[in-house]
C-alpha cells in the first residue's frame, strides 16, 4: 500500500487489469463523480473499506479527481501540493479549491473565468496592464506572475485552459514560503491530470452552442499493466464572443502524462503540455471620465471595434519530470524538473475619447514576448515523532532560470481617417466610430476594416533574466491532539539582469540586481472539538524590484522602477505582511466545510510611478508606497444535504493607500479592487438521473488605475476618474444521465444577458466586457 503525492492512500487491490471492464469500475467512477444516490449505491456493495488504526482508506475510481471528499465532488479534501501536509479542513490558511466537477458544471474553461467566480479575486486587464495574457488580482495585490502548475511556477503570462486540470487551488494572503518571490496577495496552483495504473478509462466531451460554439475534449488513460500507464488529454475549441463579432477565441491543446512504477518505493512521471490559443480580442466598451455630475457614462451599446488584422496568440510547451521516492516509512522524496517555452503576441484595438467632446476613436495596442523557463525543485518530507511530538517536516530547495524577451510590432494604417480629435499632443486626424454627439457614424460591418493595418514584427526592447536559488524548511508539530504549531522560513537568492533597448536612439541600458529575499510563516491551531479548528497565522511575501517581466523598465506596469537621480542599488524589495485569524468546521462526516477568516495584509516599500521625463526616459519612485487590505471572508463548500451541494463564498474588504510619493493618493482605494464580493455555485440532484444548478456572482464597483497602486482620482470633483460598475451575473446548468456511460449537460451563461465588466484599462478609456448570454449543450461518454 503506497502513498501518492497528493496524500491519498490507495489500496493495491484497485490496481491492475481486474477493473478494466465497464462494470464495477465504471460505476465506481460515476459514484465518485456524482452523489451516492441509492440506485447506484446498491450496485457498488463490493466497495472495500479498510480500518487501519485511526486511518480510514476507501476505494476510489481513478477517473475522477483524487483529492475530493468521496460523495462530495465540490469539496476538496486535501491539497495536491505535498507541502500542505494536513487536510484542507486542518490547514491554517484560506485556500479556495475549485474542482473539476465544478468547472465542468459551471461551463468555465479558461482559468481566467474560473478565477472570476471566486471571492477576493478580480481580473485585471489582459492587455497592457499585463500585455500578454491573463492577469489576476488576489486581495488587492497583483498575482499575474504567481501562477503555478503542480507546484512549479508557470512560464510566461499566457492564456491558460482547464481541459487537463483536476482542480485549481487559490491561496489567499502572502505565501512566499511556499511560492518564492512575489505571492504578495496569494498564489494560484493548477493541478493537472496524471496517468494512473489503477485501470483504463476513456471520457469524451462534445459541446455545441450559440455563437458558433464548438468544443471537444478527450481524456483517455491506458493502464499498461500494474506498473506502467499513459494518459492523454486532448482539446479543440472554437467560439465567437457573444454579440461581439468579429471577436473570437480558438484553442487546441494536448497534455500527455506517463507513469512508471520502478519499484514499490520509486515512481517516475513524465508530462508534456501544449496549448495554442488564438483570439481576436475584444477590448470592450468606452467609459467616460467622471465629472461633477457623477460617474462617467458607460457606452453599453458600443459595437465591437476589433479590426480584421487584430490578434492575440499564445503558444505554450512544457515538459515536466517527477521522481517520487519512499526510502522508508514516514519519509518521501519528491524531485520535479520542468522546462517550458511560450511565445506570445498581440495587436489589439482600444477605444479613446476626444477630450473636447463625445467622439470615440480607435487606438492601437501591441507587443510580443518570448519566454523560456527551467526549474528544479526538491522536497524531502518526513513524518516522525520526537519527545512525544508529531512532526511533519519539509526541507526543500529550488533553482529556476527564467528568461524573457519583449518586443513590439510595427503597425501602419492604410485606411483613410474620418475625423479629428483633441487629446494629448493636440488635435490630430483619427479613426472615429461616433461623432461629438455620441452618434455612431459608421456601420457595424465597416468598423472592422476601418484601420486596415499592416503589421510586421519589430525588434526587442527589453531582455529580462531572473535566476533564483532557494532553500526552505517548514514544520507542522502536533503538540497534543488539540494543539498544533506550524512555521517555516525561506531564502531566495536573486540574480536579476535587465537590458533595455531604444531603436530610435540605438541606445542600450543594462541593470543588475543581486539580493536575498527572506520570508516566513508561523501559526497556531486549536481543536476544541474534533470537527472544529481555530487558527491564527502570520506570513510574509516579498518581490525584487523589476520582478514582473512584462514591460522592462516601465515601473507603471510592474517593471523595473528606476529614477534618473537615484541609484538602482538604493531600492529595497517590496514586502508584504499578513495576519489572519479564522475557523474551519468540518461537518457531516467530512462532506461539508464551513470557513471564516479575518485578515489584514500590509504591503510596504511599494515601487510607484512618479511620471516620465519629457524625453520619455524611464523614471520612477523607489519604495515610496504603502498599502493595506483588510477584510473578512466566509466560505461554505460540500454537501448540505444528500441531494444539495454547493460552494458559496463572500468577502468584505477595505483597501487603502497608507503612504505614497503623492499625498493626494493617501487614503484612496487600490485599482481594480472590489470591496464586496459574493459568489456561489449550487447543485441539486432532483432524481437519480437528473440534476440542475445555478452559479451567481456579485462584485461591487471598481476603479481604474496603475497595478498595486491608488485608483485614479479627480480631487477637484471628489470622485474616482473611471468607474467599473458593480455587477450581478447568473449562470445555470442542468444534467441528465441516460445510463452509466452517457450523459448530457445544458449550460446557459449570463442568463439575464447583463452588461458587466471585469476590469478597467489602466488609464481608463475602455472597460473589459464580460461575455453576453450563451447557451451550450455537452454530450459526455464514459467507457
Amino acid at each position: 500500500m503506497k502513498k501518492n503525492s497528493g496524500g491519498i492512500l490507495r489500496p493495491t487491490s484497485l490496481r491492475g487489469s481486474g477493473l478494466r471492464r465497464s462494470g464495477t469500475a465504471a460505476l465506481l467512477g460515476v459514484t465518485a463523480a456524482t452523489f451516492a444516490v441509492p440506485a447506484i449505491a446498491q450496485e457498488v456493495e463490493d466497495e472495500e473499506e479498510i480500518q487501519l488504526e485511526t486511518l480510514q482508506i476507501e476505494d476510489r475510481a481513478a477517473d475522477v479527481n483524487p483529492y475530493t471528499s468521496q460523495g462530495a465532488p465540490y469539496k476538496a479534501r486535501v491539497s495536491a501540493d505535498p507541502r500542505r501536509v494536513k487536510p484542507l479542513a486542518e490547514t491554517p490558511a484560506t485556500i479556495t479549491v475549485v474542482t473539476e466537477t465544478q468547472m465542468e458544471e459551471a461551463g468555465t474553461t479558461d482559468l481566467k473565468e474560473v478565477l472570476r467566480l471566486q471571492p477576493g479575486v478580480t481580473i485585471g486587464t489582459g492587455e497592457n496592464g499585463n500585455a500578454f495574457g491573463d492577469r489576476y488580482i488576489i486581495r488587492g495585490e497583483e498575482a499575474r506572475s504567481d501562477v503555478f502548475v503542480d507546484g512549479l511556477r508557470d512560464p510566461g503570462m499566457t492564456t491558460r485552459e482547464s481541459f487537463a486540470v483536476d482542480q485549481v487551488e487559490i491561496t489567499k494572503g502572502p505565501s512566499s514560503t511556499f511560492a518564492g518571490r512575489g505571492a504578495s496577495g496569494g498564489a494560484v496552483n493548477a493541478i493537472t491530470k496524471s496517468a494512473s495504473t489503477d485501470y483504463s478509462f476513456h471520457k469524451v466531451d462534445l459541446g455545441v452552442g450559440t455563437d458558433s460554439f464548438w468544443r471537444g475534449t478527450l481524456d483517455t488513460n491506458w493502464a499498461l499493466g500494474e506498473n506502467v500507464a499513459i494518459r492523454a488529454n486532448l482539446l479543440y475549441a472554437n467560439q465567437d464572443v457573444p454579440d461581439r463579432d468579429p471577436a473570437y477565441r480558438e484553442r487546441w491543446g494536448a497534455a500527455v502524462s506517463g507513469l512508471v512504477r520502478v519499484s514499490e518505493d520509486v515512481r517516475v512521471q513524465l508530462d508534456y503540455y501544449h496549448l495554442t490559443a488564438k483570439d481576436r480580442p475584444d477590448l470592450g466598451v468606452y467609459v467616460a471620465a467622471s465629472d461633477e455630475n457623477g460617474y462617467g457614462e458607460t457606452f453599453d451599446d458600443l459595437p465591437s471595434y476589433a479590426q480584421d488584422e487584430d490578434f492575440l496568440k499564445s503558444d505554450v510547451d512544457t515538459v515536466t519530470g517527477r521522481i517520487f521516492i519512499t526510502p522508508m516509512d514516514g519519509f518521501e522524496i519528491v524531485n520535479s524538473t520542468r522546462y517550458g517555452e511560450s511565445h506570445n503576441g498581440y495587436v489589439a484595438t482600444g477605444a479613446r475619447g476626444d477630450s473636447t467632446g463625445g467622439s470615440i476613436s480607435l487606438s492601437t495596442h501591441q507587443g510580443w514576448q518570448d519566454v523560456s523557463y527551467f526549474v528544479n525543485q526538491l522536497n524531502v518530507i518526513g513524518r516522525f515523532e520526537t519527545a512525544g511530538l508529531a512532526h511533519n517536516l519539509i526541507v526543500g530547495s529550488e533553482y529556476s532560470d527564467h528568461k524573457v524577451r519583449n518586443g513590439t510590432y510595427a503597425t501602419t494604417t492604410q485606411g483613410a481617417t474620418n475625423c479629428e480629435v483633441a487629446g494629448w499632443g493636440g488635435v490630430r486626424p483619427a479613426y472615429c466610430i461616433t461623432d461629438a454627439n455620441g452618434e455612431q457614424i459608421i456601420e457595424d460591418g465597416a468598423i472592422r476594416s476601418l484601420l486596415q493595418r499592416d503589421i510586421t514584427k519589430g525588434s526587442w526592447d527589453s531582455l529580462w533574466h531572473m535566476r533564483t536559488l532557494s532553500f526552505y524548511a517548514m514544520d507542522t508539530v502536533d503538540v497534543t491532539p488539540w494543539l498544533s504549531l506550524n512555521g517555516g522560513v525561506r531564502a531566495d537568492a536573486i540574480d536579476f539582469a535587465l537590458s533595455t533597448y531604444s531603436a530610435s536612439s540605438d541606445a542600450r541600458t543594462d541593470y543588475y540586481i543581486n539580493d536575498t529575499l527572506w520570508n516566513g510563516h508561523a501559526g497556531v491551531s486549536l481543536k476544541p472539538m474534533e470537527e472544529l479548528m481555530l487558527y491564527f497565522t502570520w506570513s510574509t511575501g516579498s518581490n525584487v524590484n523589476g520582478g514582473e517581466s512584462d514591460l522592462g523598465s516601465n515601473c507603471g506596469y510592474g517593471g523595473l522602477c528606476v529614477d534618473q537621480n537615484v541609484p538602482l542599488s538604493a531600492g529595497k524589495p517590496e514586502s508584504s505582511e499578513s495576519f489572519e485569524v479564522g475557523a474551519k468546521w468540518d461537518l457531516f462526516d467530512d462532506r461539508l466545510l464551513l470557513t471564516v477568516a479575518a485578515f489584514q495584509t500590509t504591503k510596504d516599500d511599494v515601487y510607484e510611478t512618479a511620471g516620465r521625463g519629457s524625453d520619455y526616459t524611464p523614471s520612477g519612485s523607489l519604495n515610496t508606497g504603502k498599502t493595506r487590505v483588510k477584510g473578512i471572508e466566509i466560505g461554505l463548500v460540500g454537501n448540505i444535504t444528500d441531494r444539495l451541494s454547493a460552494q458559496i463564498g463572500g468577502s468584505i474588504m477595505d483597501a487603502k493607500v497608507l503612504d505614497s510619493y503623492s499625498d493626494a493618493n493617501i487614503g484612496l482605494t487600490l485599482a481594480n479592487f472590489a470591496d464586496n464580493q459574493v459568489t456561489g455555485q449550487v447543485r441539486y440532484q432532483a432524481t437519480d438521473a437528473f440534476a440542475f444548478g445555478v452559479t451567481g456572482t456579485y462584485k461591487s464597483a471598481m476603479y481604474a488605475g496603475q497595478p498595486d497602486a491608488a485608483a485614479s482620482y479627480n480631487a477637484q470633483i471628489g470622485r474616482y476618474t473611471f468607474r467599473v460598475p458593480s455587477s450581478t451575473v447568473f449562470d445555470a446548468f442542468a444534467e441528465y444521465k441516460f445510463n452509466t456511460n452517457f450523459s448530457a449537460r445544458i449550460n446557459v451563461q449570463n442568463i439575464g444577458d447583463e452588461d458587466f465588466y471585469t476590469a478597467a484599462y489602466r488609464s481608463g478609456a475602455f472597460l473589459y466586457k464580460g461575455d453576453e448570454r450563451r447557451g451550450t449543450i455537452t454530450l459526455t461518454g464514459r467507457f
